[in-house]
């Protein structure tokens, strides 16, 4: 028997979709275990980050317009930047799986922990964590919004969206290469 993959949801019952967070605002939240997606706020602050106990960051805001400051986290913290704009022109697509693969590593590290943020903590970090679920948690991307806001308000532009559609559709495409052969 053939198991068939329906195709992600159209962009505009995605954003329908981001809109099902009900809860407040905050400078990070935990949106999976030892996954912490947040804003440059808490990425500045050394003293909450350590209280944490974060090993690893992603900046996906790196060398960008609105996060021009460099912060020096010392040997106890593995940083990765990606330099990203929040722009729906922008291809973020590239960064997808060398992103969710320094996500993954963090968190097989024993007593990893991990922040991924960019400026809001919404849009850039947010596409990256989803990014990460569907890859490495076989998420598909509808599941893996749902899962997200059920701890955080995020907002991927449409950019950003339709290309998580397209990993969806790729990551589709190899299981079935897989389930067929």
């Amino acid at each position: 028997m053939r198991k068939l993959f329906r195709g992600p949801p159209p962009v505009y019952e995605l954003e329908a979709l981001l809109d099902s967070y009900k809860g407040g605002t905050h400078h990070v939240d935990q949106v999976f275990p030892n996954l912490f997606l947040g804003d440059v706020n808490i990425a500045r602050d050394k003293k909450q980050l350590r209280k944490m106990g974060i090993t690893h960051i992603l900046n996906v805001a790196h060398a960008s317009w609105e996060c021009t400051d460099t912060m020096e986290y010392g040997p106890y913290i593995q940083y990765y930047g990606i330099t990203a704009e929040d722009c729906p022109e922008f291809d973020i697509s590239v960064f997808l799986r060398p992103g969710a693969k320094f996500i993954h590593n963090a968190l097989s590290t024993p007593g990893g922990k991990i922040l991924v943020h960019c400026v809001l903590g919404k849009s850039r970090s947010a596409t990256m964590v989803l990014a990460y679920l569907m890859i490495y948690h076989h998420f598909n991307l509808a599941d893996a919004i749902r899962h997200v806001c059920q701890y955080r308000c995020i907002a991927p532009n449409r950019g950003f969206l339709q290309q998580l559609q397209l990993l969806e559709l790729d990551l589709n495409h190899t299981l079935w290469r897989c389930y067929m052969f």
